[in-house]
Formats: C-alpha cells, sequence, structure tokens
C-alpha cells in the first residue's frame, strides 16, 4: 500500500452489528431504485425520438448522457463518503435524484431530457455510497455476500427499469415512469433518514486534495489499475448490447412494441443470481478464478448475440450469458478492490466505479456508429472484439501478478 494514502480508522459499528438482513435488504432495494432512472429510456428510445422529433443519433445520447453524468458522479462526489457524514450524504443525494427526475419527465424537447437524465445519473451514484455503507458495516468474512447482496438490487434495478419504463409507457406514455421513479426514491429518502446509522470516515483533508488523492490512486496501485481496465472494457462490452438491443426488436425482424421490448430485460435477472454465487466463492478464496471464468464466457456470449439477430433463441441465450458474466466479472473486482484499504474505501470505488462507468459511455457512444455503419452485425463485431479485449486483460493480470509473487 502507498505512503501517498492518508491512513484514518473508520468509525463503524463493530462486525456486523449494525447491519441487519432487514437493514440490507433496504439497501439493495433502494440502490435499486436510484440507478433505475439511469436506465428507463433504453426500451424506449424509438418512442421518445418520436415524441421529442429526434434524430436515432440523438435519441441514442440519452443512453450515453446517463452513463457520462454517472462516471462524472463518481468522480466528484462518491470520494465525499470518506470526508462527510454517510447517512447524511446518502439522503441528500437520493432528494436529488429525485428532483431531477422530476425534469426529465416534464422535459419539453431533446436537450432538457439530455440535461435531467445526466444529472439525475450524477447524483444516483447514491448507490455506490451505500455500497461501501454495507461493506463498512459487514464484517470482512461476510463481505463478498453483503456486496453481491446490494449488487444484486443494483442489477435488478437496471433490469426491471427497462420492463417496468416499457409497461408503464403503454398506458401513461413514456414520461410515467420517470414521475413513479420520483415519488418513489423521494419516500425512500425519509425511510433511509430514519433507519441508517451515522458513519463518518474523516479524511483529514479537504475536498481538492481528497480528489487528488483519488487520481492519485490510479497511478500508485497496481491492482487497482489492473480491475478498473477490466472492468471498463467488461462494461463497454455489456452496454454495446443493451443499448442497441432496441433497435434491433423495434426492426423489421421482430416488430416488438416497447412494452414487449421492456419485458426482454427480464431475461437479464439471471445476474441476480450469478452475483451472490460469486460473492460467496470471493468469501472462500476464489475471486481470480470467478472473474477468469467470467471475462471468458463474456467473450463466448457474443456468438450466440451476433446469431440472435435472426433467432430469438440465439438472442435469449446470449443476453443472459452475457449478464452472468459481467456480473461475476463485476463482483470479482469490487471484492479485489474493497479489501485493499478499508479506510479510503470510498476512494478506491471511486477510482474503479469511474474507470468502470467511462468505459460504460464508450460502449454506448460506439453502438451508434457500428449500428448506422454495420447493424447487427457491426454491434456484434464491436461488442465482441471488446469482450476479447477483457479477457486478455485478465489473463495478463494474471500473468503480472504471478510474476511479481
Amino acid at each position: 500500500m502507498t505512503n501517498v494514502m492518508t491512513r484514518t480508522a473508520e468509525r463503524a459499528p463493530a462486525a456486523d452489528a449494525g447491519l441487519s438482513r432487514g437493514l440490507l435488504l433496504l439497501m439493495s432495494v433502494a440502490t435499486g431504485l436510484v440507478v433505475a432512472g439511469n436506465y428507463f429510456a433504453q426500451p424506449l428510445l424509438d418512442v421518445i425520438r418520436r415524441d421529442l422529433d429526434l434524430s436515432t443519433s440523438t435519441a441514442a445520447m440519452v443512453v450515453t448522457a446517463a452513463q457520462a453524468g454517472y462516471a462524472v458522479g463518481l468522480i466528484l462526489l462518491l470520494p465525499l463518503g470518506d470526508l462527510l457524514e454517510r447517512r447524511r450524504l446518502t439522503v441528500a443525494l437520493f432528494g436529488a435524484t429525485a428532483a431531477f427526475l422530476l425534469m426529465s419527465a416534464a422535459a419539453p424537447n431533446g436537450t432538457v431530457l439530455l440535461v435531467g437524465t445526466a444529472l439525475a445519473a450524477l447524483t444516483s451514484v447514491s448507490a455506490q455510497v451505500l455500497v461501501t455503507f454495507a461493506v463498512a458495516l459487514a464484517s470482512p468474512e461476510h463481505r463478498g455476500r453483503v456486496v453481491g447482496t446490494v449488487m444484486s438490487g443494483l442489477l435488478l434495478g437496471g433490469l426491471l427499469a427497462r420492463t417496468v419504463s416499457g409497461a408503464l409507457s403503454e398506458f401513461g406514455g413514456w414520461r410515467t415512469a420517470y414521475w413513479v421513479n420520483a415519488v418513489l426514491l423521494a419516500a425512500v429518502a425519509v425511510l433511509l433518514w430514519r433507519v441508517l446509522p451515522r458513519l463518518h470516515t474523516p479524511a483529514g483533508m479537504s475536498y481538492p486534495a481528497l480528489l487528488r488523492s483519488t487520481v492519485v490512486l490510479l497511478r500508485t496501485e497496481p491492482v487497482l489499475r489492473w480491475r478498473s481496465a477490466i472492468a471498463a472494457l467488461s462494461f463497454a462490452s455489456f452496454n454495446v448490447f443493451w443499448t442497441s438491443v432496441t433497435f434491433l426488436l423495434v426492426g423489421p425482424h421482430y416488430q416488438w412494441s416497447e412494452a414487449v421490448i421492456g419485458l426482454f430485460g427480464l431475461v437479464g435477472v439471471a445476474g441476480t443470481i450469478a452475483t451472490p454465487v460469486a460473492g460467496r466463492l470471493a468469501d472462500r478464496g476464489y475471486v481470480h478464478w470467478v472473474a477468469g471464468i467470467g471475462t471468458a464466457l463474456l467473450a463466448v456470449s457474443w456468438l450466440a448475440i451476433g446469431a440472435g439477430g435472426t433467432s430469438l433463441g440465439w438472442l435469449l441465450a446470449g443476453a443472459i450469458a452475457l449478464t452472468v458474466a459481467q456480473q461475476s466479472v463485476l463482483n470479482s473486482n469490487q471484492n479485489v478492490i474493497y479489501a485493499l484499504a478499508p479506510e479510503i474505501r470510498n476512494r478506491l470505488n471511486s477510482a474503479f466505479m469511474t474507470a468502470f462507468f467511462v468505459g460504460g459511455v464508450a460502449g454506448s457512444a460506439l453502438t451508434a456508429m457500428a449500428w448506422v455503419h454495420g447493424g447487427w452485425a457491426g454491434v456484434s463485431a464491436a461488442g465482441g472484439a471488446l469482450a476479447l479485449a477483457t479477457f486478455l486483460v485478465w489473463l495478463a493480470e494474471r500473468v503480472s501478478s504471478a510474476r511479481t509473487a
């Protein structure tokens, strides 16, 4: 561990004393709700495009805006967990997200929708504050299980958001999901204020110094660099699929409605099974094997996805494999990162998750070009190349670690 890190004692309850099953469940549900708004637009891109008179590329930018806003929030807001009292920070961010979702719901044009989406995503990093909050309240031997449980909620929020927004659009238009989510988040903010314990991890430095120390971590921590690269590439590959599949499903071969496209997101629920399993395997010492198998499966999944352009069976199989692989890799990476230095966990998570979502933004942006120039074949080639690169970086990291050892 580097000598540039400020070491402080984390003021947390004794092992697992402040983390009951009920509180862990609430934190899991809350993370899912707060990130859901970042995914509402994905099955609705075509109807949003028509309602606001946008081009296809501009409509796709709604997804990119969500990823970019989240990445900026990870850089600027998540490190505050090492500076401010976490319950107060979490509740404030939840309230802000609810307000920005209302802005998106009332958007009269594409510009306002893009701004509202980016700002709601910016403050939805409260999900990551809750992840490290839960880890801080858990004992080290249960860290993998706790990460898996909270991240399952986050994953379900992203997946079910697509389904719910598609269904609600059939009844009240594409704006309905934004209105409903804003109300739910306001209620959750009140509940979290009442039940979360106070937790403060004073960093002993100013906010600018805190941000600088976060950037320094990527330069001084080789494990963080390797895992961040793996995370960025894997999420880029994952986003290539979920950003483009809407255009495939509304196309001439499938011709699905928005509600049915939203239901397609349910196939990714398989990832919620993989996440806690990966967490338990990490607790038993198999964290690197989980990452290796996950990156390999990520690459293989694109073979099925490519065939899914004309076959629903292959598309479903590929989507399930892709989601299981992505969540297994993410859980493995997080367990490795969170074990590095508990007292600076928010900054480690900030650096890691920033790289993760920068990869997601790149994947979303690449999707628009791949679709326009190559259709589903171009998308499959791009996603498959990113997945293969993920596996190769994992392999290089294992070789580098063996040589160092």
